[in-house]
């Protein structure tokens, strides 16, 4: 990139931030400005689409409404006003934090997470997953449950699970020991055949999640924390012929404290705060 070109990019980042984002006229103006640099920065189309909104003012009496130009102007019109929307919301709930966050969201360290959030962010196909990234990069601006390697860890998450894998992840949450047939009961009622299409995504989803870590079969421990082995039983009188159901009714499931600390960042509206549970439960 040459010299010219990378000043054009900063200026059009610039005009985008002071046209998006209504930031508060106060001292804090400047510390939302970087945040709101690092984010705008990170999305490629945003300085090509200012470029072309310019040309298009010059041409647009010899364009058809049908121009293909045309049609990718409105396409990133409107991406341009999710994004609006989403830099309004996270300065608001910056503002809610106060001053004590100023620091953390003007390092370096916290920035890099903002830049990989809003790529995920701009990939995200609903306003669900764009949603759950906002409530991370906010969240991470204000609470430090865990590192930023994890924080990026959480983003890859928001990135590669689908909404069905996020469905299954709130239903844990909201009710710890759930069996497979609970999740299924609670989010989708009917039950299909186990030779089916629905069967096979649905032990998709729960085999994604438990090797990704984010929820595991329920245990119990040690009084420091180590998992108890399951006593073996043996089998007495009645063997069965079927395998396992994808349904089946008599393992419970439960996040892992990865688990937990995801949820908390990124589902902020369906959690209580982690260090509230984790208080009750040292009571």
């Amino acid at each position: 990139m040459t010299l010219d070109n990378q000043e054009a990019d900063n200026t059009n980042v610039e005009k985008i931030r002071d046209e998006l984002v209504k930031l508060p006229p106060s001292t804090r103006r400047r510390v939302f400005e970087k945040f709101i640099s690092a984010a705008l920065g990170s999305i490629p189309w945003v300085g090509g689409f200012l470029s072309a909104a310019a040309d298009f003012k010059f041409q647009e009496n010899d364009l058809r409404e049908d121009n293909l130009q045309t049609q990718w102007l409105e396409e990133h019109t409107r991406k341009l006003a999710r994004l609006s929307e989403t830099l309004n919301y996270i300065a608001s709930r910056f503002e809610t934090l106060g001053d004590q966050i100023n620091e953390r969201i003007q390092s370096e360290e916290y920035l890099d997470v903002v830049r990989k959030a809003f790529r995920a962010w701009d990939r995200a196909d609903t306003d669900e997953k764009r949603k759950y990234i906002a409530n991370l990069i906010t969240n991470a601006g204000g609470t430090r449950l865990t590192s930023d390697d994890v924080i990026r860890l959480f983003i890859d998450w928001l990135d590669i699970y689908h909404e069905a894998h996020l469905a299954v992840i709130r239903e844990i949450y909201q009710n710890p020991g759930s069996t497979r047939y609970d999740i299924w009961e609670s989010i989708y009622d009917n039950f299909p055949r186990e030779d089916s299409a629905e069967a096979d995504l649905y032990r998709m989803l729960i085999r994604d999640l438990s090797i990704g870590g984010v929820i595991r079969q329920e245990r119990a421990t040690t009084s420091d924390g180590k998992f108890l082995k399951k006593p073996h039983t043996k089998n007495r009188g009645f063997t069965p012929t079927t395998m396992e159901s994808s349904f089946d009714d008599t393992k419970p499931y439960v996040l892992t404290e990865l688990g937990k600390q995801f949820v908390h960042y990124a589902m902020s509206e369906v959690v209580r705060r982690i260090e509230t549970d984790n208080e009750t439960n040292r009571t």
